[in-house]
């Protein structure tokens, strides 16, 4: 998968560090696994948009872009392990919130519009502008 320049920027304008931050506080989510937790969000993101199917294949993408993983605050590609052992004990609930976040900046910028409801896949119901 090839992802181009803007991804990167896209990403820093989607997911605001402080609300990041704010929404791993709420849910205690360094609990277990302590300074990782936007690592691991940039990782599993790439890892949607790439349709990758394991952590191997997860970690060797990362690999190849490991220099523009920098420009978004993540000092060093995560390991299989290190995301393995994030993915099971990193509650939910950060993934809701920040999902949720993310709605709600799609609801306002489609405000005005005349945009159609928004749809979400695997979702019969629709969120009305």
């Amino acid at each position: 998968m090839s992802i181009n320049g803007r991804f990167w920027v896209y990403t820093e304008e989607l997911f605001p560090r402080m609300e990041f931050q704010a929404a791993v506080k709420e849910h205690k989510a360094e609990r277990h696994a302590q300074g990782f937790t936007w690592g691991q969000f940039v990782a599993m993101l790439f890892c949607q948009l790439g349709q990758a199917k394991s952590l191997r294949e997860i970690c060797n993408r990362l690999m190849a872009i490991e220099g523009k993983l920098r420009h978004l605050g993540v000092e060093a590609r995560p390991n299989r392990s290190d995301l393995s052992y994030a993915n099971q004990h990193r509650p939910w609930g950060l993934y809701q919130t920040i999902f949720q976040q993310l709605l709600s900046r799609c609801e306002i910028a489609a405000k005005g519009r005349n945009a159609s409801p928004l749809r979400i896949p695997g979702d019969d119901r629709h969120v009305h502008n």
